[in-house]
């Protein structure tokens, strides 16, 4: 039994339609929009929850109602996301809402499954982060900051929890075609190697079934994740280099 919240568009339905065509029992539809939730849960026979992830109390009420319905959560994707960009000049309002999506929402997503999958031993809980999350995003500090946040309450997660038969699992993709690619200075960065939603669903799947934490749709974000551990300066000069190529028109992919 799946929930996926931001389910009603890009990586979001498309976990569902995977978690669906794969023999999921139930997918729960989550979303804080309710035309594209229900669209997605008519889809493939799953149900529609409207939910906003950064109110706690919607969050009790998603994870309850599918425990009433299905006996169980089995698998929590914690996917709600959102893009705000700028620097320490990006309003209180941005970097408030990044922090609820992006951080918050997993540690109420946690608070509400994880007692459930404890008593039972066993349990999944993905959180999608982005690569920006391993590697920062040169021109989205609230975006940046926030996934990074995310991705430490992972780490924590799992740490405290792997032993006791959860798998924790974080999706760190780079840029994927979704709405969320249109965010203003994003295109010419990201869009060259980007992936279609249903790749980074299976890349999802995947690496459940290996157990493994990272997962990581474009394999490449290892690499740089290693060069960045291996020489942080050297990387931050690069990541500097990098800054200038997109504000000059010339952006290519971070190495």
């Amino acid at each position: 039994m799946v929930v996926v919240t931001g389910g009603g568009g890009g990586i979001g339905a498309a976990l569902c339609r995977r978690f669906a065509a794969g023999g999921a029992r139930a997918v729960v539809v989550a979303d804080v929009r309710r035309e594209p939730a229900e669209a997605v849960a008519a889809s493939i026979g799953g149900t529609a929850v409207v939910t906003d992830v950064t109110v706690e109390s919607d969050v009790q009420a998603l994870v309850s109602g599918a425990i009433a319905a299905h006996g169980r959560v089995d698998v929590y994707c914690s996917n709600a996301g959102i893009a705000h960009g700028g620097g320490p000049e990006a309003s209180d309002e941005a970097w408030q809402r990044s922090w609820e999506v992006h951080a918050m929402a997993h540690v109420y997503a946690a608070r509400a499954v994880l007692p459930g999958m404890l008593e039972r031993g066993e349990g999944c809980f993905l959180g999608t982060v982005s690569a920006a999350g391993l590697l920062n995003h040169v021109l989205a500090a609230p975006y940046a900051v926030s996934k990074a946040a995310g991705l430490s309450f992972l780490e924590w997660l799992s740490i405290a929890h792997g032993d006791d038969g959860i798998l924790v699992s974080a999706l760190c993709p780079q840029g994927v075609r979704t709405a969320m690619l249109g965010m203003e200075g994003d295109r010419p960065f990201l869009q060259a190697g980007a992936l279609e939603p249903e790749e980074v669903a299976e890349a999802v799947v995947e690496a459940m079934g290996a157990e493994r934490f990272l997962v990581l749709p474009h394999p490449e974000v290892a690499e740089y994740f290693r060069r960045k551990a291996s020489d942080y300066d050297r990387w931050l000069r690069g990541m500097r280099r990098l800054r200038d190529r997109i504000q000059d028109g010339q952006a290519q992919t971070p190495q």
